[in-house]
């Protein structure tokens, strides 16, 4: 059975402009209205209830050196949202997390890692591998967040209740950045596996999601939970597909390609989580209807494999 989460947070991402609040967070009920929520019903899936955010900050002229936007709230809705995931894989159930923006990946990394780790796939069109190691621009984790979760962040986020690294570098597969990714060849020289969202049309979606298999399940910690986690950034998809995201960048995957890539991923995922679609740029739900369409062809499995 599969577990709905919704996490309306937007904690991770820059102001669309200042003063203003991005609008990731409404990407749980727009689904809901597109019929999500109803679709995985029909697989079986219950509704887990909402994880609410503490209150967006555009702090940047206030915020000091060394410290995320809205630090503490995200802190505290990690905490928050790793418990629910918690409570949904001690019911045997797959956590499918509807975010938000993708600092959500932190608190799959906290709940995973209490109960003695697991690996990770992380399919995004960015590398989301900026860090205090190569950037004087940390700020927003929506764009840290891999970086964070493999513990090269600060320690207030990387190492949340002394949890960090959420994930073993050498069990992560990230894939669907675009060739222009900046922080690439540093998270190649990290990870177990980084390939571009060309690699899908190049080697077609069964042979590239063995190879990220692979990686994920290798290796598995004793007394650990089997399988790993699945984080999907709707980026990953093309913006002639999906523009309704609030950094779209040519190069990537069909809505075709991706349900292909999921369907072979998810029965091997124990969770997931969905993020950054920003419904403020779908004022007619065109694309919440599409990725709806997407989720439930691709996600119907989700656990399978592990449960």
């Amino acid at each position: 059975m599969i577990a709905l989460i919704s996490a309306p947070s937007n904690l991770g991402l820059r102001p669309p402009q200042p003063g203003s609040v991005p609008g990731a967070a409404k990407a749980p009920e727009a689904l809901r209205e597109a019929g999500l929520f109803e679709r995985f019903a029909r697989h079986g899936a219950r509704d887990a209830g909402v994880v609410l955010p503490g209150r967006y900050v555009d702090d940047d002229a206030t915020r000091a050196t060394g410290i995320v936007r809205n630090q503490a709230q995200l802190i505290a809705h990690s905490r928050r949202l790793a418990a629910r995931i918690e409570e949904a894989l001690a019911e045997d159930t797959a956590p499918l997390v509807i975010g938000g923006d993708c600092s959500v990946l932190l608190a799959s990394g906290v709940a995973t890692a209490r109960r003695g780790g697991a690996g990770l796939v992380h399919l995004d069109g960015h590398t989301d591998f900026r860090h205090p190691g190569n950037s004087d621009a940390c700020a927003s984790v929506a764009g840290e967040d891999l970086a964070a979760a493999v513990g090269r962040h600060w320690d207030a986020i990387a190492n949340v209740d002394g949890l960090g690294p959420y994930f073993d570098p050498a069990r992560t597969a990230h894939l669907g950045h675009r060739a222009d990714d900046t922080e690439a060849a540093e998270a190649r020289g990290v990870l177990g596996l980084v390939l571009p969202a060309s690699a899908v049309p190049e080697r077609g979606a069964a042979e590239v999601a063995a190879a990220v298999r692979a990686v994920a399940e290798s290796g598995e910690r004793t007394g650990g939970v089997p399988g790993y986690w699945l984080q999907l950034d709707v980026d990953v998809l093309d913006p002639a597909v999906m523009p309704a995201v609030d950094s779209p960048d040519p190069g990537g995957l069909t809505a075709e390609e991706l349900v292909d890539l999921l369907r072979e991923l998810a029965p091997g995922a124990l969770g997931a989580s969905v993020t950054v679609f920003d419904p403020d740029l779908d004022p007619d739900g065109r694309f919440a209807r599409l990725l709806t369409d997407v989720l439930d062809a691709g996600f119907a499995e989700l656990g399978a494999a592990v449960r």
